[in-house]
Protein backbone atom coordinates (compact mmCIF):
# COMPACT_ATOMS: atom_id res chain seq x y z
CA UNK A 1 0.00 0.00 0.00
CA UNK A 2 2.78 2.45 0.91
CA UNK A 3 4.50 1.69 -2.40
CA UNK A 4 1.32 2.53 -4.36
CA UNK A 5 0.85 5.77 -2.41
CA UNK A 6 4.46 6.78 -3.13
CA UNK A 7 3.98 6.16 -6.89
CA UNK A 8 0.77 8.21 -6.94
CA UNK A 9 2.50 11.11 -5.17
CA UNK A 10 5.45 10.98 -7.63
CA UNK A 11 3.06 11.04 -10.63
CA UNK A 12 1.15 13.97 -9.10
CA UNK A 13 4.38 15.97 -8.57
CA UNK A 14 5.53 15.31 -12.16
CA UNK A 15 2.16 16.47 -13.51
CA UNK A 16 2.44 19.67 -11.49
CA UNK A 17 5.99 20.35 -12.73
CA UNK A 18 5.43 19.60 -16.43
CA UNK A 19 2.95 22.42 -17.24
CA UNK A 20 5.17 25.02 -15.58
CA UNK A 21 8.18 23.80 -17.54
CA UNK A 22 6.15 23.86 -20.74
CA UNK A 23 5.03 27.46 -20.18
CA UNK A 24 8.58 28.64 -19.60
CA UNK A 25 9.97 27.02 -22.74
CA UNK A 26 7.24 28.40 -25.01
CA UNK A 27 8.31 31.92 -24.06
CA UNK A 28 11.74 31.38 -25.62
CA UNK A 29 11.90 32.85 -29.17
CA UNK A 30 11.86 30.17 -31.87
CA UNK A 31 14.69 31.77 -33.84
CA UNK A 32 17.85 32.23 -31.83
CA UNK A 33 19.95 32.79 -34.94
CA UNK A 34 20.46 36.51 -34.51
CA UNK A 35 23.33 38.84 -33.81
CA UNK A 36 22.67 39.03 -30.07
CA UNK A 37 22.58 35.30 -29.25
CA UNK A 38 25.49 34.01 -31.32
CA UNK A 39 28.89 34.14 -29.65
CA UNK A 40 31.86 34.35 -32.00
CA UNK A 41 34.50 35.31 -29.45
CA UNK A 42 35.07 38.74 -31.02
CA UNK A 43 37.73 40.77 -29.21
CA UNK A 44 37.46 44.01 -31.18
CA UNK A 45 35.38 46.75 -29.61
CA UNK A 46 32.74 46.95 -32.35
CA UNK A 47 31.88 44.82 -35.38
CA UNK A 48 29.01 44.26 -37.79
CA UNK A 49 28.31 41.81 -40.62
CA UNK A 50 25.87 42.93 -43.34
CA UNK A 51 24.60 41.35 -46.56
CA UNK A 52 24.89 43.82 -49.42
CA UNK A 53 21.76 43.24 -51.50
CA UNK A 54 19.21 43.24 -48.69
CA UNK A 55 21.13 45.23 -46.09
CA UNK A 56 20.30 42.54 -43.53
CA UNK A 57 22.54 42.51 -40.46
CA UNK A 58 23.75 39.00 -39.68
CA UNK A 59 25.90 39.77 -36.65
CA UNK A 60 26.74 42.82 -34.57
CA UNK A 61 28.57 43.86 -31.45
CA UNK A 62 28.46 47.45 -30.15
CA UNK A 63 27.53 48.42 -33.71
CA UNK A 64 26.17 51.86 -32.78
CA UNK A 65 29.02 52.98 -30.52
CA UNK A 66 30.74 56.14 -31.76
CA UNK A 67 34.41 55.45 -32.47
CA UNK A 68 37.30 57.03 -34.33
CA UNK A 69 37.35 55.56 -37.87
CA UNK A 70 40.90 56.45 -38.99
CA UNK A 71 41.32 55.89 -42.75
CA UNK A 72 38.04 54.04 -43.31
CA UNK A 73 36.84 57.65 -43.42
CA UNK A 74 38.04 57.50 -47.03
CA UNK A 75 35.06 55.32 -47.97
CA UNK A 76 32.91 58.45 -47.85
CA UNK A 77 35.61 60.38 -49.73
CA UNK A 78 35.43 57.76 -52.47
CA UNK A 79 31.63 57.93 -52.59
CA UNK A 80 31.81 61.66 -53.29
CA UNK A 81 34.50 61.17 -55.93
CA UNK A 82 32.36 58.61 -57.73
CA UNK A 83 29.30 60.83 -57.32
CA UNK A 84 31.23 63.55 -59.16
CA UNK A 85 32.27 61.08 -61.85
CA UNK A 86 28.70 59.87 -62.33
CA UNK A 87 27.32 63.41 -62.61
CA UNK A 88 29.96 64.32 -65.20
CA UNK A 89 31.50 66.97 -62.98
CA UNK A 90 34.86 65.24 -63.34
CA UNK A 91 36.30 62.40 -65.46
CA UNK A 92 38.89 59.72 -64.80
CA UNK A 93 41.21 61.40 -67.31
CA UNK A 94 41.12 64.81 -65.59
CA UNK A 95 44.51 66.02 -64.36
CA UNK A 96 44.70 67.14 -60.73
CA UNK A 97 47.43 69.44 -59.44
CA UNK A 98 48.68 68.80 -55.91
CA UNK A 99 48.49 71.81 -53.59
CA UNK A 100 51.05 72.61 -50.92
CA UNK A 101 48.41 71.81 -48.30
CA UNK A 102 47.69 68.37 -49.81
CA UNK A 103 51.41 67.64 -49.98
CA UNK A 104 51.78 68.47 -46.28
CA UNK A 105 49.57 65.61 -45.11
CA UNK A 106 51.29 63.17 -42.78
CA UNK A 107 50.44 59.59 -41.96
CA UNK A 108 50.00 57.19 -44.87
CA UNK A 109 50.82 58.96 -48.11
CA UNK A 110 52.05 58.46 -51.65
CA UNK A 111 54.46 61.41 -51.41
CA UNK A 112 52.91 63.78 -53.91
CA UNK A 113 54.93 66.95 -54.45
CA UNK A 114 53.53 70.47 -54.60
CA UNK A 115 52.51 71.16 -58.19
CA UNK A 116 52.67 67.49 -59.17
CA UNK A 117 49.95 66.41 -61.56
CA UNK A 118 48.16 63.06 -61.53
CA UNK A 119 44.96 61.84 -63.17
CA UNK A 120 41.80 61.21 -61.18
CA UNK A 121 42.15 57.52 -62.02
CA UNK A 122 45.65 57.38 -60.50
CA UNK A 123 44.60 59.29 -57.38
CA UNK A 124 41.71 56.88 -56.77
CA UNK A 125 44.27 54.05 -56.77
CA UNK A 126 46.44 56.01 -54.35
CA UNK A 127 43.48 56.46 -52.01
CA UNK A 128 42.05 52.95 -51.95
CA UNK A 129 45.21 50.87 -52.43
CA UNK A 130 47.81 52.82 -50.45
CA UNK A 131 45.43 54.93 -48.31
CA UNK A 132 47.17 58.14 -49.38
CA UNK A 133 46.13 61.08 -47.23
CA UNK A 134 47.77 63.50 -49.66
CA UNK A 135 45.85 61.98 -52.58
CA UNK A 136 42.58 62.24 -50.62
CA UNK A 137 43.06 65.94 -49.93
CA UNK A 138 44.11 66.61 -53.52
CA UNK A 139 40.87 65.02 -54.74
CA UNK A 140 38.78 66.79 -52.10
CA UNK A 141 40.12 70.13 -53.29
CA UNK A 142 39.55 69.20 -56.93
CA UNK A 143 35.92 68.13 -56.37
CA UNK A 144 34.81 70.82 -53.92
CA UNK A 145 37.40 73.61 -54.13
CA UNK A 146 38.65 73.06 -50.58
CA UNK A 147 38.81 70.32 -47.99
CA UNK A 148 36.40 72.10 -45.57
CA UNK A 149 33.79 72.40 -48.33
CA UNK A 150 34.33 68.74 -49.24
CA UNK A 151 33.92 67.69 -45.58
CA UNK A 152 30.63 69.59 -45.51
CA UNK A 153 29.53 67.49 -48.49
CA UNK A 154 30.66 64.33 -46.67
CA UNK A 155 28.47 65.11 -43.68
CA UNK A 156 25.50 65.94 -45.91
CA UNK A 157 25.92 62.65 -47.79
CA UNK A 158 26.19 60.76 -44.49
CA UNK A 159 22.96 62.35 -43.26
CA UNK A 160 21.28 61.38 -46.52
CA UNK A 161 22.26 57.75 -45.93
CA UNK A 162 20.83 57.85 -42.40
CA UNK A 163 24.23 57.61 -40.72
CA UNK A 164 23.05 58.84 -37.31
CA UNK A 165 26.29 58.28 -35.38
CA UNK A 166 28.72 59.95 -37.76
CA UNK A 167 30.46 63.29 -38.08
CA UNK A 168 33.50 64.00 -40.23
CA UNK A 169 36.17 66.63 -39.61
CA UNK A 170 38.51 65.78 -42.48
CA UNK A 171 38.48 63.70 -45.66
CA UNK A 172 41.12 61.13 -44.73
CA UNK A 173 40.73 60.26 -41.03
CA UNK A 174 44.10 61.61 -40.00
CA UNK A 175 42.63 63.88 -37.33
CA UNK A 176 42.46 62.85 -33.67
CA UNK A 177 39.55 65.22 -33.04
CA UNK A 178 36.83 63.82 -30.79
CA UNK A 179 34.37 65.39 -33.22
CA UNK A 180 35.44 62.99 -35.99
CA UNK A 181 33.59 59.76 -35.36
CA UNK A 182 31.37 57.06 -36.80
CA UNK A 183 30.03 53.62 -35.85
CA UNK A 184 30.44 50.13 -37.25
CA UNK A 185 26.85 50.22 -38.51
CA UNK A 186 27.37 53.55 -40.28
CA UNK A 187 30.59 52.29 -41.87
CA UNK A 188 28.67 49.27 -43.18
CA UNK A 189 25.98 51.58 -44.54
CA UNK A 190 28.44 53.76 -46.46
CA UNK A 191 30.40 50.70 -47.62
CA UNK A 192 27.17 49.22 -48.95
CA UNK A 193 26.40 52.48 -50.76
CA UNK A 194 29.84 52.54 -52.39
CA UNK A 195 29.90 48.93 -53.62
CA UNK A 196 26.22 48.88 -54.61
CA UNK A 197 26.11 52.14 -56.52
CA UNK A 198 29.67 51.99 -57.86
CA UNK A 199 30.66 48.30 -58.22
CA UNK A 200 33.61 49.42 -60.37
CA UNK A 201 35.31 50.29 -57.08
CA UNK A 202 36.35 46.62 -56.89
CA UNK A 203 38.56 47.16 -59.93
CA UNK A 204 40.66 49.36 -57.65
CA UNK A 205 40.18 47.66 -54.28
CA UNK A 206 41.48 44.30 -55.58
CA UNK A 207 44.79 45.73 -56.81
CA UNK A 208 47.54 44.11 -54.76
CA UNK A 209 50.52 46.09 -56.05
CA UNK A 210 50.93 48.67 -58.80
CA UNK A 211 53.38 51.41 -59.68
CA UNK A 212 52.60 55.06 -60.29
CA UNK A 213 54.98 57.62 -61.79
CA UNK A 214 55.92 60.85 -60.03
CA UNK A 215 56.82 63.59 -62.51
CA UNK A 216 58.16 66.69 -60.76
CA UNK A 217 60.85 69.36 -61.11
CA UNK A 218 63.17 66.81 -59.52
CA UNK A 219 62.61 64.36 -62.37
CA UNK A 220 60.66 61.18 -62.96
CA UNK A 221 60.41 58.48 -60.33
CA UNK A 222 58.48 55.23 -59.99
CA UNK A 223 56.57 54.66 -56.75
CA UNK A 224 55.04 51.35 -55.69
CA UNK A 225 51.53 51.16 -54.27
CA UNK A 226 50.96 48.19 -51.96
CA UNK A 227 47.47 47.35 -50.75
CA UNK A 228 46.97 47.83 -47.03
CA UNK A 229 44.16 45.24 -47.04
CA UNK A 230 46.01 41.98 -46.37
CA UNK A 231 42.74 40.03 -46.63
CA UNK A 232 43.34 39.97 -50.37
CA UNK A 233 45.99 37.33 -49.69
CA UNK A 234 44.37 35.76 -46.63
CA UNK A 235 40.77 35.20 -47.76
CA UNK A 236 40.17 34.11 -51.33
CA UNK A 237 36.74 35.75 -51.76
CA UNK A 238 37.87 39.22 -50.65
CA UNK A 239 36.92 42.10 -52.96
CA UNK A 240 37.94 45.10 -50.81
CA UNK A 241 37.57 47.52 -49.20
CA UNK A 242 39.44 49.85 -46.79
CA UNK A 243 41.68 49.67 -43.74
CA UNK A 244 42.52 52.28 -41.13
CA UNK A 245 44.63 52.73 -38.03
CA UNK A 246 45.69 55.49 -35.64
CA UNK A 247 46.66 55.47 -31.99
CA UNK A 248 43.14 56.62 -31.14
CA UNK A 249 41.20 54.39 -33.53
CA UNK A 250 43.48 51.37 -33.08
CA UNK A 251 43.02 48.95 -36.02
CA UNK A 252 39.98 49.03 -38.30
CA UNK A 253 38.82 47.46 -41.53
CA UNK A 254 35.71 47.53 -43.67
CA UNK A 255 36.07 44.30 -45.66
CA UNK A 256 33.95 43.06 -48.55
CA UNK A 257 33.74 39.58 -50.01
CA UNK A 258 31.77 37.79 -52.72
CA UNK A 259 31.15 34.06 -52.54
CA UNK A 260 28.44 32.23 -54.51
CA UNK A 261 27.10 35.63 -55.63
CA UNK A 262 26.48 36.64 -52.03
CA UNK A 263 28.28 39.87 -51.09
CA UNK A 264 29.01 40.48 -47.42
CA UNK A 265 30.41 43.51 -45.62
CA UNK A 266 32.38 42.92 -42.42
CA UNK A 267 33.32 45.98 -40.38
CA UNK A 268 35.82 45.64 -37.54
CA UNK A 269 36.64 48.69 -35.39
CA UNK A 270 39.12 49.26 -32.56
CA UNK A 271 40.84 45.88 -32.88
CA UNK A 272 43.70 45.65 -30.37
CA UNK A 273 46.33 44.63 -32.91
CA UNK A 274 47.11 44.73 -36.63
CA UNK A 275 46.45 41.08 -37.45
CA UNK A 276 43.35 40.58 -35.32
CA UNK A 277 41.18 42.90 -37.43
CA UNK A 278 41.74 40.64 -40.44
CA UNK A 279 41.28 37.44 -38.44
CA UNK A 280 37.98 38.67 -37.04
CA UNK A 281 36.80 39.86 -40.46
CA UNK A 282 37.42 36.32 -41.75
CA UNK A 283 35.59 34.91 -38.74
CA UNK A 284 32.59 37.09 -39.57
CA UNK A 285 32.67 36.08 -43.24
CA UNK A 286 32.86 32.37 -42.40
CA UNK A 287 29.93 32.73 -40.02
CA UNK A 288 27.90 34.61 -42.65
CA UNK A 289 28.61 32.27 -45.54
CA UNK A 290 27.83 29.30 -43.31
CA UNK A 291 24.25 30.48 -42.84
CA UNK A 292 23.34 32.51 -45.98
CA UNK A 293 21.41 31.58 -49.09
CA UNK A 294 20.33 34.33 -51.48
CA UNK A 295 17.31 33.93 -53.75
CA UNK A 296 17.24 36.32 -56.71
CA UNK A 297 14.49 36.65 -59.30
CA UNK A 298 15.63 38.66 -62.33
CA UNK A 299 12.47 40.65 -62.98
CA UNK A 300 13.85 44.15 -63.57
CA UNK A 301 13.40 43.70 -67.34
CA UNK A 302 10.14 41.76 -67.16
CA UNK A 303 7.01 43.47 -68.53
CA UNK A 304 3.36 43.22 -67.49
CA UNK A 305 0.07 44.61 -68.82
CA UNK A 306 -2.72 45.77 -66.51
CA UNK A 307 -6.26 46.48 -67.67
CA UNK A 308 -7.66 49.96 -67.05
CA UNK A 309 -11.06 51.52 -67.44
CA UNK A 310 -12.03 54.79 -69.15
CA UNK A 311 -8.57 55.25 -70.64
CA UNK A 312 -7.42 56.05 -74.15
CA UNK A 313 -5.79 52.62 -73.93
CA UNK A 314 -7.34 49.44 -72.59
CA UNK A 315 -4.11 48.31 -70.95
CA UNK A 316 -1.14 50.07 -69.39
CA UNK A 317 2.41 48.78 -69.86
CA UNK A 318 4.04 47.93 -66.53
CA UNK A 319 7.30 46.61 -65.14
CA UNK A 320 9.42 46.29 -61.99
CA UNK A 321 11.89 48.75 -60.51
CA UNK A 322 14.42 46.14 -59.35
CA UNK A 323 15.08 42.42 -59.20
CA UNK A 324 13.58 40.64 -56.18
CA UNK A 325 15.94 39.20 -53.59
CA UNK A 326 15.38 37.18 -50.44
CA UNK A 327 18.12 36.33 -47.96
CA UNK A 328 17.61 33.09 -46.07
CA UNK A 329 19.58 32.48 -42.87
CA UNK A 330 17.56 29.52 -41.59
CA UNK A 331 18.57 26.73 -43.98
CA UNK A 332 15.28 26.98 -45.86
CA UNK A 333 14.70 25.32 -49.24
CA UNK A 334 14.73 28.49 -51.34
CA UNK A 335 14.26 26.40 -54.49
CA UNK A 336 10.63 25.94 -53.41
CA UNK A 337 9.85 29.68 -53.44
CA UNK A 338 6.68 30.41 -55.43
CA UNK A 339 5.33 33.68 -56.82
CA UNK A 340 1.94 35.04 -57.78
CA UNK A 341 1.06 38.23 -59.63
CA UNK A 342 -1.70 40.25 -57.95
CA UNK A 343 -2.68 42.93 -60.46
CA UNK A 344 -4.92 45.80 -59.42
CA UNK A 345 -8.54 45.51 -60.53
CA UNK A 346 -11.01 48.20 -61.60
CA UNK A 347 -8.19 50.68 -62.27
CA UNK A 348 -9.55 53.91 -63.73
CA UNK A 349 -7.68 56.34 -65.94
CA UNK A 350 -5.80 58.60 -65.76
CA UNK A 351 -2.71 56.57 -64.91
CA UNK A 352 0.69 58.18 -64.32
CA UNK A 353 4.08 56.63 -64.94
CA UNK A 354 5.27 55.13 -61.65
CA UNK A 355 1.80 54.41 -60.26
CA UNK A 356 1.58 51.11 -58.37
CA UNK A 357 -0.56 48.70 -60.40
CA UNK A 358 -0.21 45.61 -58.26
CA UNK A 359 2.31 43.26 -56.67
CA UNK A 360 4.28 40.16 -57.51
CA UNK A 361 4.12 38.24 -54.22
CA UNK A 362 6.64 35.57 -53.17
CA UNK A 363 5.83 32.64 -50.90
CA UNK A 364 7.97 30.09 -49.06
CA UNK A 365 6.24 27.14 -47.39
CA UNK A 366 2.94 28.95 -47.86
CA UNK A 367 4.09 32.14 -46.10
CA UNK A 368 4.58 35.49 -47.78
CA UNK A 369 8.27 36.48 -47.69
CA UNK A 370 8.14 39.65 -49.76
CA UNK A 371 6.87 41.28 -52.91
CA UNK A 372 7.83 43.47 -55.84
CA UNK A 373 5.58 46.32 -56.91
CA UNK A 374 4.17 46.33 -60.44
CA UNK A 375 4.67 49.90 -61.70
CA UNK A 376 3.14 51.73 -64.65
CA UNK A 377 5.76 52.57 -67.27
CA UNK A 378 3.66 55.08 -69.20
CA UNK A 379 1.03 57.76 -68.79
CA UNK A 380 -2.50 56.89 -69.93
CA UNK A 381 -5.01 59.72 -70.21
CA UNK A 382 -8.67 59.50 -69.33
CA UNK A 383 -10.84 59.01 -72.38
CA UNK A 384 -12.76 62.08 -73.54
CA UNK A 385 -15.89 62.10 -75.69
CA UNK A 386 -13.78 62.92 -78.77
CA UNK A 387 -11.45 60.00 -78.01
CA UNK A 388 -14.40 57.62 -77.72
CA UNK A 389 -15.88 58.92 -80.98
CA UNK A 390 -12.60 58.42 -82.87
CA UNK A 391 -12.26 54.92 -81.39
CA UNK A 392 -15.73 53.95 -82.63
CA UNK A 393 -14.99 55.32 -86.11
CA UNK A 394 -11.73 53.35 -86.30
CA UNK A 395 -13.49 50.13 -85.31
CA UNK A 396 -16.20 50.77 -87.95
CA UNK A 397 -13.56 51.35 -90.67
CA UNK A 398 -11.75 48.15 -89.70
CA UNK A 399 -14.99 46.16 -90.00
CA UNK A 400 -15.65 47.63 -93.47
CA UNK A 401 -12.25 46.46 -94.64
Amino acid sequence: MLKKIFILIAVFVLCMIYPVYGEETTEVPENKENSETVELGIQSKAVILMEKTTGKVLYEKNADESLSPASITKIMTLILIFDALESGKITLEDVVTTSEYAKSMGGSQVFLETGEQQTVDTLIKCIIVASGNDASVAMAEYVAGSEPEFVKMMNERAAGLGMKNTHFEDCCGLTDSANHYTSARDVAVMSRELISKYPQIHKYSTIWMENITHVTDKGTKEFGLANTNKLLKQYQWTTGLKTGSTSLAKYCVSATANKNDIELIAVVMAAPDYKLRFQEAIKLFEYGYGMCQLYTDKIADKKENVKINNGVKEKVKCGYKNDFTYLSVKGENIASIEKKAEKSKDVKAPVKKGDVMGRLVYYLDGKEIGYAEILAEENVKKMKFSDAYIKIIKKFIIKLK
